[in-house]
C-alpha cells in the first residue's frame, strides 16, 4: 500500500517556511476525544498552532503524527497531532502554503458528532490577533 502524500507535502512546506524566514503554521480539525485538552482553544472545530523551530524546538514530523510540546496559557502540553487532522500548513507571513481536503473519516465524525461539536461551541476561547508580542506579568 503507498504512503500518502500528505506527510512529505507537509515537511516540505515547513522546510520551505524556514528557509525563507517564515513562520509555520498549522490548522488542525480537533474532534474526537483525542483532542479534549484542546477543544477549549479551537474555533469552529480548528485550532491553529505556531510549529516554528523557536515555537517548538522539539517537533517530530513522521508519516502518521506530528508530535511536539506547546504552551497554552504558559502551561506546557505534549502533542500528538494525527497527520489526517491536518487541514492545512501556512506561512504567517504571507498565507502561502497548502491546504488538504478533509478526509472521509474526518467527515463522518464531524456529520455524526454533535456532542464534540456542542463541546467545542461551549468552550471556544476568543483570541485577539496582535502583530505585536505581548508580555503578561504572572504572580
Amino acid at each position: 500500500m503507498d504512503n500518502s502524500t500528505k506527510p512529505y507535502l507537509i515537511r516540505a512546506i515547513y522546510d520551505w517556511c524556514l528557509d525563507n524566514g517564515y513562520t509555520p503554521y498549522i490548522s488542525v480539525r480537533v474532534i474526537g476525544d483525542e483532542f479534549g485538552n484542546l477543544m477549549g482553544y479551537a474555533r469552529n472545530g480548528e485550532i491553529t498552532l505556531n510549529v516554528s523551530a523557536h515555537a517548538t524546538p522539539n517537533i517530530s514530523f513522521g508519516n502518521d503524527v506530528i508530535s511536539c510540546s506547546a504552551r497554552f496559557n504558559g502551561a506546557s502540553q505534549d502533542l500528538c497531532v494525527p497527520v489526517t487532522a491536518v487541514s492545512a500548513i501556512f506561512a504567517r507571513e504571507n498565507g502561502q502554503g497548502m491546504s488538504f481536503p478533509p478526509n472521509e473519516e474526518t467527515l463522518d465524525t464531524l456529520a455524526n458528532d454533535t456532542t464534540t461539536q456542542q463541546k467545542a461551541k461551549s468552550k471556544t476561547v476568543p483570541t485577539k490577533r496582535s502583530s505585536k508580542p505581548t508580555l503578561h506579568v504572572i504572580k
